[in-house]
């Protein structure tokens, strides 16, 4: 029998032996699956960095505050928590109730599978901000940007972390710390926001803590990094870890647990419930100048990513 077939893509041939015969199969290369169609990556590609800082600089950087009730703080938290506890409808359907959602898509640069948890009010002008979760591993840490914007490129570190190691799960704040009313918005110093309601909800699954803050030269002059485990001491040893890391990649680093340091963290929201139920928490504050550097920005995720769990 003569079979004549017309491709207008690129085909790979695949042999594979059936019953003692040997069949030749043709299918699609490239990034389309064998029914012609574009695999699931090339569909919903996405590059995560560009996605965090199109939402910090569109969004985060100009909008407003609303001050989210106790309920539905509760209400992205439990969703939060359904979702990395591997119930995704019933997740979905929780955070519908406030007005979140869930994407799920492939970071073009990884090539590694996230979901972003995100506001879908008109324009997210609520400021309640968003959660981004590694999917190829359990979530075994957080990374934390309370300030995306006001300290100025803080949310490329978080990127870079979440990026560099599996088993993630990066909170972003959704609004300047300015942006509401007194402190509303300052979310690493207030306990009723959807911020920290979430990290609550890490915490309460013993997921240690890493929140990245950025700092002027001139608040602790001589110094890159300032390094602390903010409230509590459980997270002593890695903290040694990583300042150690970090000044092998030839940081300065001001030692909180050693010496007085500018900016320790002491009053830090999650921190606090961190240091309250024993989980692991570093507070990290970098210069302006090694957050302006990109090559400096690179060493400093390599040493952040290296001493994580």
């Amino acid at each position: 029998m003569k079979i004549t077939i017309k491709a207008v893509l690129p085909l790979a041939v695949v042999t594979v032996v059936t019953l003692g015969a040997l069949v030749a199969v043709i299918v699609p290369s490239g990034d389309q699956d064998r029914r012609g169609q574009a695999s699931p990556a090339a569909r919903d590609g996405q590059d995560l960095g560009r996605r965090i800082t199109d939402f910090t600089r569109g969004t985060v950087e100009h909008s407003s505050y609303q001050r989210p009730l106790r309920a539905q703080r509760r209400t992205v938290a439990e969703g939060v928590g359904l979702f990395l506890d591997g119930h995704r409808a019933e997740a979905g359907r929780r955070l519908a109730e406030v007005d979140f959602g869930i994407r799920t898509f492939t970071d073009t640069r990884t090539g590694r599978r996230f979901a972003e948890i995100a506001d879908r009010t008109a324009e997210a002008r609520r400021g309640w901000g968003r959660v981004y979760v590694d999917l190829g591993a359990a979530a075994r840490w957080s990374v934390q940007v309370p300030h995306p914007v006001a300290d100025a490129r803080s949310e490329q570190l978080g990127i870079g972390v979440l990026r560099a190691r599996p088993g993630g799960v990066l909170v972003l704040a959704g609004a300047h710390r300015n942006a509401g009313e007194g402190d509303r918005a300052d979310v690493a110093h207030r306990n009723d926001t959807v911020f920290d309601a979430v990290c609550d909800e890490l915490v309460a699954r013993r997921l240690p803590g890493l929140q990245v803050h950025g700092f002027a030269d001139a608040t602790e002059p001589g110094y890159d990094v300032i390094a602390s485990t903010g409230k509590g001491d459980q997270g002593r040893t890695a903290a040694r870890r990583t300042a150690t890391a970090l000044r092998q990649e030839g940081f300065d680093v001001c030692r909180a647990w050693s010496r007085r340091c500018a900016l320790e963290g002491r009053s830090n929201e999650q921190g606090r419930r961190a240091a309250a139920d024993g989980v692991p928490f570093l507070h990290m504050e970098f210069s302006r100048s090694v957050r302006d550097d990109e090559n400096r920005m690179r060493q400093a995720v390599a040493a952040l990513a290296a001493t994580l769990p």
